[in-house]
C-alpha cells in the first residue's frame, strides 16, 4: 500500500491562563481602605471587585508582556499568514515557553512534508520576506508596502505589467478609451491563486511618486489628469458622448463612461471582494466539516469509522508530547479506479480546545490511499494509519476530529473526548504511557526527533483499538512490541549512577499465571540518567490464543519509589 502526499498533520498551539503577578495586584490597590464587613474581619482582597481602573491597569499589564521577539514575530514575520484564531491564541499565552512552542507548531502546521525536517513554507515565507525588503522598501521596509504584502502572500506573480515613470497611457475600451498620462503603476497578474481564482490581476499605483505603490481597486486612480480641468479626456468624453465629472458620480471606480462602462460598473463588487481576499490569512479549507466540530452538526449520512489512541510523553516538566494516532479501515474509504490505480482520499479536520471553550490549535490535511487495482480487494482488509505528536502543557483539552470520504461527500465520521495531559512533578517517579506497537525499530542519525511515528530515535508505530475497552489484537505470525520511558529517577551522588530495577511479565489473564518474565539491567538502558527508555521486542508465536497483558515495573533504589504500567492484548 501507497500513501500519497502527505500524512496526517497534527499539531497544537499550546495555550495558558493570564494570571496578573500578586505584586501588581497589590499595586493597583486603591489608597483609601475599602469598607470592612460586619464583625471587625478584614475582607479577602482576592475576592473584592476590582475597579475599571484596576481591570485597565491589569489588561495593560499583560499586553505588555508581549514584546522582543515575539511581539515582532507576530507583528512581522507572520502578520499576513496567521489567523485571527491563531492571533488570539497567542496573545493569550502566558510566558515564553508556551509561545516558543506555539511557534513551533505553526510552522509544523505548515509544513507540505512533514516528514522533512526542513519546512519548505517557512524558508520560502522568510525568503519572500528579505524579497521584499530588498526590492519594494519605500520609506518604510518591503515587508510593510501592498506589493510586499500581496508577494509574501502569493509569492512571484507570473507577470508584471510596470510602469515605473508613470508618462503616457493609452486607456483600454473598458477603461473609457482615449488618451492621458499615469503616476507610476504596476499591475501583477497570478495564473491561479488557491482560494481566490484564475486570471488574477492587482494593480498597485504610485500617487505620491516616492516609490509606495500602494494596492488600489480603482483603476482609475493612477490617471494624473483625472483633476486637470481639460485634459485626459476619453474618447467617449472627446466625442461627447460623456462628461468627465460623469466619473465622480458614485460607484468605486473613478473610469470614463463608454460602450462597456455598464458591464464595468457591475463588476465593481468583484473588486472589493478580490481585495479582501488577497489581504486575508489563508482560510480553513474544510469549512463543511468544521461545522460538525464548532456546531457539533448531526450527521445525517453513513457513519465512516475510525479510531483514534492518544499516549503521553514527557518533554519537560511543562511540556508533554501527545502522540496521536488515527486508524481507518481500508474498506470504509471509498476508491475510484483509473488508469489501473485504485485512488481513496479523505479530508481530515481536527480542533483542540480547553475547558472554556478557547480553542488553541485547528489542523487539517488531505490525505490519499492509492493500490494498484488488481490488488484492491485484497486490501481492503487492511488498515490506514496516520500519526502526529502534539506537544501540550498539562491539563484538561477536548480533541475534535471530523473526517469525510472525499468521493463519497456524504461519509462523514467525528470524534471527540477529553484530553487529560498529565504533570510530571520532578520529584516524583513516573513513567510514560506504555505502548504496544506493531512496528518498532530504530531510525538513522538524521530521523532523530522527527517524522512521523518517532520518538527520541524510535520509530514505533501504536496498535490501535477501537476504543479503551477493547484491547489491542496481535497475530501469532506477528512480534509484540512495547515501549515507556520512566522520569525522575534517583542519582548516586557518588557514583552518578541510578539504582533501578526493571522487569517486566507477560500474565495469562484468563489463568492469572506469569507466562514470561524478565528483569532488564539498568547499564543497558542508561545508568548515568534520572530517565530509562525501556523498549522490547518479543515473538509470540509460543502465546496460545487468548487474553493476555503486559507489564512494567520499575524500583528505583534510591528514592525508594516503584511504579508499574500494564497494559492488556489479545493474541488471536
Amino acid at each position: 500500500m501507497m500513501l500519497n502526499r502527505t500524512s496526517l498533520l497534527f499539531v497544537a498551539l499550546s495555550c495558558g491562563l493570564v494570571f496578573t503577578p500578586a505584586a501588581a495586584l497589590r499595586a493597583q490597590q486603591p489608597d483609601t481602605p475599602s469598607a470592612q464587613p460586619s464583625g471587625g474581619q478584614e475582607p479577602d482582597p482576592l475576592k473584592r471587585e476590582r475597579s475599571d481602573k484596576e481591570k485597565f491597569a491589569a489588561q495593560k499589564a499583560v499586553r505588555q508582556e508581549l514584546k522582543g521577539a515575539f511581539k515582532t514575530w507576530l507583528e512581522q514575520d507572520a502578520t499576513y499568514i496567521i489567523s485571527d484564531e491563531e492571533r488570539r491564541a497567542f496573545k493569550n499565552l502566558s510566558n515564553d515557553e508556551e509561545r516558543e512552542a506555539f511557534i513551533e507548531n505553526f510552522w509544523l502546521r505548515r509544513n507540505p512534508n512533514p516528514d522533512s525536517p526542513d519546512n519548505e513554507f517557512r524558508e520560502e515565507h522568510y525568503r519572500r520576506i528579505a524579497y521584499a525588503n530588498e526590492h519594494f522598501a519605500a520609506g518604510k521596509p518591503g515587508w510593510k508596502t501592498d506589493r510586499g504584502h500581496i508577494y509574501i502572500s502569493f509569492g512571484k506573480p507570473d507577470s508584471i505589467d510596470s510602469h515605473p515613470s508613470g508618462g503616457s497611457y493609452q486607456r483600454p475600451i473598458d477603461e473609457g478609451g482615449g488618451e492621458t498620462s499615469t503616476f507610476p503603476f504596476e499591475t501583477w497578474h497570478y495564473r491561479y491563486i488557491e482560494g481566490i481564482g484564475e486570471n488574477v490581476d492587482l494593480e498597485f499605483v504610485d500617487t505620491c511618486q516616492c516609490g509606495d505603490f500602494h494596492f488600489t481597486i480603482d483603476r482609475g486612480e493612477k490617471d494624473a489628469l483625472m483633476h486637470v480641468p481639460g485634459m485626459g479626456a476619453t474618447q467617449w468624453e472627446e466625442m461627447g458622448q460623456a462628461k468627465k465629472a460623469d466619473r465622480f458620480k458614485g460607484g468605486f471606480e473613478t473610469l470614463g463612461t463608454g460602450p462597456l462602462s455598464q458591464s464595468q460598473s457591475s463588476k465593481q463588487f468583484d473588486r472589493i471582494e478580490l481585495a479582501a481576499k488577497v489581504f486575508a490569512p489563508p482560510p480553513i479549507k474544510f469549512k463543511d466539516l468544521e461545522s460538525f466540530i464548532s456546531e457539533h452538526k448531526l450527521l445525517s449520512g453513513p457513519v465512516f469509522p475510525f479510531d483514534v489512541r492518544t499516549d503521553f510523553v514527557k518533554v519537560t516538566e511543562n511540556t508533554v508530547l501527545v502522540p496521536v494516532t488515527l486508524q481507518m479501515k481500508n474498506r470504509d474509504i471509498t476508491f475510484i479506479t483509473k488508469n489501473g490505480v485504485a485512488r481513496g482520499v479523505v479530508n481530515i479536520l481536527g480542533k483542540v480546545t480547553t475547558l472554556t471553550h478557547k480553542t488553541v490549535q485547528t489542523f487539517e490535511d488531505t490525505v490519499e490511499v492509492t493500490q494498484p487495482a488488481e490488488l484492491l480487494e485484497k486490501s481492503l482488509d487492511r488498515q490506514s494509519v496516520y500519526w502526529k505528536a502534539l506537544p501540550l502543557l498539562p491539563g484538561l483539552y477536548r480533541l475534535d476530529i471530523a473526517v469525510k470520504d472525499v468521493n463519497n461527500p456524504d461519509h462523514i465520521g467525528i470524534y471527540g473526548r477529553g484530553l487529560d495531559v498529565p504533570t510530571y512533578h520532578d520529584e516524583k517517579l513516573a513513567t510514560s504511557t506504555l505502548i504496544l506497537a506493531d512496528q518498532m525499530n530504530a531510525v538513522d542519525s538524521h530521523s532523530i526527533g522527527s517524522g512521523n511515528f518517532v520518538i527520541g530515535n524510535t520509530y514505533i508505530r501504536p496498535r490501535v483499538s477501537a476504543n479503551a475497552a477493547t484491547p489491542a489484537s496481535f497475530k501469532r505470525s506477528q512480534q509484540l512490541n512495547f515501549w515507556m520511558q520512566v522520569y525522575n529517577l534517583g542519582i548516586d551522588e557518588a557514583t552518578k549512577s541510578n539504582h533501578a530495577t526493571v522487569t517486566y511479565q507477560i500474565t495469562d489473564t484468563k489463568a492469572n499465571m506469569v507466562v514470561l518474565e524478565k528483569q532488564l539491567d539498568a547499564n543497558d538502558l542508561g545508568t548515568h540518567s534520572d530517565q530509562l527508555t525501556v523498549e522490547k521486542t518479543l515473538p509470540i508465536s509460543g502465546l496460545q490464543p487468548g487474553k493476555y497483558k503486559v507489564t512494567i515495573k520499575i524500583s528505583d533504589g534510591i528514592s525508594k519509589q516503584e511504579i508499574a504500567q500494564s497494559v492488556p492484548f489479545v493474541v488471536e
